[in-house]
């Protein structure tokens, strides 16, 4: 098993008075050739925007773009037509395709939104554009994981790619074995809060570790943790 450790406190990080953004991966002015991308996987920011403040109107294009909210609700509109709120156990994705424009804007006037963004590169280019949302229910997290973003499963929202996104809410000494869903891809596990363990080393909230070259990986939760794993190609 290959591993990759990214300490919350190596991220990047940038604060424009509204918006407050940690990057895991190189973004915007924050470079490091080193952090570029973990397999297919090449944006995870972790924003929090500022009440009634957000991101205007802006185009993408052949990318896959997920917003999962950690605290508060985001406004979404996009020239498809979606004009939509993202709560709090939402999971949204966009397949940018051929080009999308979208704004982003923290629904509320009194209260920051807090949310992570991640882009994973397409498997498949140039698609007509496409939204997709969808609330999932929290106890159906509780000590195990929740499949919410599948390219072929029913119960998650489609992904344009060969990934898969899980969320856990494991109770202290609770463990899981993850099994890597298809050869050739790896799991990017991020601390969402608490801590766990996984290959006898313990990361804190907003740590990450990155593993490949095997099937399956223990994640063990060092106290009450929430977490997420990615699961992408590496080619």
């Amino acid at each position: 098993m290959k591993k990759v450790v990214h300490k919350s406190d190596t991220r990047g990080h940038a604060n424009h008075g509204w918006l407050e953004s940690f990057h895991s991966f190189s973004f915007a002015n924050y470079y490091n050739p080193n952090k570029m991308n973990f397999g297919l996987l090449r944006v995870l920011n972790d924003d929090s925007v500022a009440a009634g403040r957000g991101f205007g109107a802006h185009p993408h294009d052949n990318m896959e773009i997920i917003s999962i909210p950690l605290e508060g609700d985001l406004e979404h509109q996009d020239n498809m037509g979606n004009k939509t709120v993202i709560k709090l156990n939402d999971v949204q994705i966009m397949s940018a395709g051929t080009g999308v424009v979208h704004s982003e804007y923290n629904h509320s006037r009194k209260d920051a939104v807090k949310f992570l963004q991640i882009w994973v590169f397409p498997k498949e280019k140039n698609i007509k554009p496409r939204y997709a949302q969808k609330t999932f229910e929290p106890a159906d997290r509780e000590n195990k994981l929740q499949l919410v973003v599948s390219p072929e499963h029913e119960e998650a929202i489609w992904i344009n790619q060969d990934a898969y996104f899980s969320l856990g809410k494991f109770e202290a000494g609770k463990t899981v074995s993850y099994e890597i869903h298809k050869n050739g891809n790896g799991a990017y596990i991020f601390v969402l809060d608490g801590k766990v363990e996984v290959d006898g080393e313990v990361f804190d909230k907003r740590d990450a570790v990155g593993v490949w070259d095997t099937d399956k990986v223990n994640i063990k939760a060092a106290e009450n943790t929430n977490f997420l794993v990615i699961d992408v190609p590496m080619n």
